[in-house]
C-alpha cells in the first residue's frame, strides 16, 4: 500500500534529530501510513529545490534541521512557493535558548556531531591509558601517541589519564633496575618519550604512604632512600641512552607536567588533539 504521507528530512547535517522527531510525530497518527525519506548534507539551494520538486508530486511535509540562515530562509520560501508545509525545528529551540543567554547562536551545521566525535575519541585514549599502563603491554608504546617512562611514584598513571582526557593515547612504562626496558622504547622517536623524575626524599614520602595505604612497614626496601636513589640512577642513565625529555615532577602538578608535555607535542609535531 503506498503511504498516505511522506515525511522529507533536510538537514545540513546527518539529519537524525529530524527523523526521530519525525518518526514521533507520525507513530501519533495510527491509522496512518508515512514514509520518511531523509537528505542530509545540505549545502546548496539547488538541492532545496529538487527536495520540493520531488515532494510536490505526493502528499507531504517537510521536516528541516538547517541552521545556516540562507539556507533555511530559502527552504521557508519554497515551502511558500510550493504550498508544503515545512517545519523548522532548530530555530525555536535557538530562539528560547538566545533569549535567554544574551547572544546569538554560532549557526555552524555539524557542530553536536562533532562533539560526540570528540567524545569517543577521548573513551578510546582513556580505555587505551588503561590497558598500556604499568608496562603491562609494551606494544601500546608503538601505538601511543605520547610515552612516559619513569621509577614508581612518579605519577605516571595519573598523568596518563589526565593526558588521555585531553584525547592523547598514553603508555607508560614503569623503570625497574632488575627489568630490561623494552626494546620498543628504543624504537619510538625520542620527541614522544617523556622521562619522570622527582628528588629522592619527594619519593620516599610518597613511597612510605603507599605502603601504609597498603598495609606494610613502611621500612621496606622499596621505600629506602638507597633503593630509590639506586632506582634513579639507573633512570637517568636509561633516559639519556633514549634521548628523551626528561621532567622533574618533584614539586609539579599532573596539570603542570602534562601542560610542559603539551607544549612540545604541538611544538614538535603540531598536534593539537584537544581540539
Amino acid at each position: 500500500m503506498e503511504p498516505n504521507v511522506v515525511v522529507y528530512i533536510l538537514s545540513d547535517s546527518i539529519g537524525e534529530t529530524g527523523e526521530q522527531v519525525a518518526k514521533a510525530a507520525a507513530s501519533q497518527f495510527n491509522s496512518g501510513k508515512y514514509e520518511i525519506r531523509r537528505f542530509p548534507y545540505i549545502t546548496e539551494e539547488e538541492q532545496i529545490t529538487e527536495i520540493f520538486e520531488e515532494a510536490k508530486e505526493e502528499k507531504s511535509v517537510i521536516v528541516f534541521t538547517i541552521v545556516i540562515e540562507k539556507l533555511r530562509q530559502f527552504v521557508l520560501e519554497k515551502s511558500v512557493e510550493f504550498n508544503i508545509p515545512a517545519v523548522d525545528l532548530m530555530s525555536p529551540v535557538l530562539n528560547a535558548i538566545e533569549s535567554v543567554v544574551g547572544f546569538q547562536p554560532k549557526r555552524e551545521s555539524g557542530i553536536i556531531r562533532r562533539l560526540d566525535e570528540q567524545y569517543f575519541k577521548k573513551v578510546e585514549a582513556v580505555e587505551f591509558a588503561v590497558k598500556y599502563d604499568d608496562g603491562k603491554d609494551t606494544r601500546g608504546i608503538k601505538k601511543s601517541d605520547i610515552v612516559l617512562v619513569g621509577v614508581s611514584r612518579t605519577s605516571k598513571t595519573p598523568l596518563s589519564m589526565y593526558l588521555a582526557h585531553k584525547n592523547y593515547k598514553v603508555a607508560n612504562v614503569p623503570l625497574v633496575p632488575e627489568v630490561p626496558a623494552p626494546a620498543e622504547l628504543f624504537e619510538k622517536d625520542p620527541k614522544r618519550v617523556f622521562g619522570l623524575v622527582a628528588n629522592p626524599e619527594k619519593l620516599n614520602e610518597i613511597r612510605q604512604e603507599r605502603l601504609k595505604s597498603l598495609g606494610l612497614s613502611n621500612n621496606a626496601n622499596y621505600a629506602s632512600i638507597s633503593r630509590i636513589e639506586e632506582e634513579l640512577v639507573y633512570s637517568k642513565q636509561l633516559m639519556e641512552k633514549l634521548n628523551c625529555r626528561v621532567i622533574d615532577v618533584s614539586n609539579k602538578a599532573v596539570e603542570e607536567t602534562a601542560g610542559i608535555i603539551l607544549d612540545m607535542i604541538k611544538q614538535d609535531f603540531g598536534e593539537d588533539k584537544e581540539n
